[in-house]
């Protein structure tokens, strides 16, 4: 790992990830938890104020130690208790269907095997559990999608393997839910890095 990705890059993102528009998903958001919950990519944990007294336990994931690092500090007053991994996505460190939410956050765009860290989500979840997701992704507009394909590999290289065409709706009902609530809109910002899918699905 590159000097770069282990110590700047992971500043950058907390920097980048506190602004308004990803805020405002995150505060929509992740108050629906419940229960054990598991948050994939929690990356400096700024999910973490936004969980509700309905929240028991939470499991947080996330590759890189430094962001870990600053999650836990941010945890550190948190009501419940928090239980952290370092690992990636498609090795999830759980038992088969003992979590009650799972919560990503503008993580699927980063992760090498999309398909495989959802089919990890839905073998961790009760049968009765959700997923609750708000993801960037592939845009309706072909002259978006055609900014996206092009400005991807040279996206991927500097923002920390963050994809701009992944269609987020069409991954999750691959790998096994069903999606009961969807959102799919332009936050404010640039067209290609902003088309948002938020919402909730199930174990289908």
């Amino acid at each position: 790992m590159s000097l770069y990705d282990r110590w700047i890059l992971p500043r950058v993102l907390d920097v980048v990830m506190r602004n308004r528009e990803m805020t405002r998903y995150r505060a929509g958001l992740v108050p629906g938890a419940r229960g054990v919950v598991l948050e994939v990519g929690i990356g400096s944990g700024l999910n973490l104020p936004f969980y509700g007294p309905q929240v028991e336990r939470l499991y947080a994931i996330d590759p890189s130690e430094e962001l870990l690092r600053m999650a836990r500090k941010r945890a550190q007053s948190m009501p419940f208790p928090v239980e952290f991994f370092a690992r990636s996505g498609e090795a999830i460190p759980i038992d088969d269907h003992c979590v009650d939410t799972v919560v990503t956050t503008f993580t699927l765009c980063t992760i090498a095997d999309p398909l495989a860290a959802l089919r990890e989500m839905r073998r961790v979840l009760r049968p009765t559990g959700r997923l609750l997701f708000a993801e960037h992704g592939l845009a309706p507009d072909r002259s978006v999608q055609r900014w996206q394909h092009r400005c991807n590999p040279v996206w991927k290289r500097i923002a920390g393997g963050c994809n701009l065409d992944r269609k987020m709706d069409g991954l999750i009902g691959t790998a096994g839910f069903h999606i009961a609530e969807l959102t799919v809109e332009y936050a404010k910002g640039p067209r290609a890095l902003s088309y948002i899918y938020a919402g909730s699905a199930r174990p289908a």
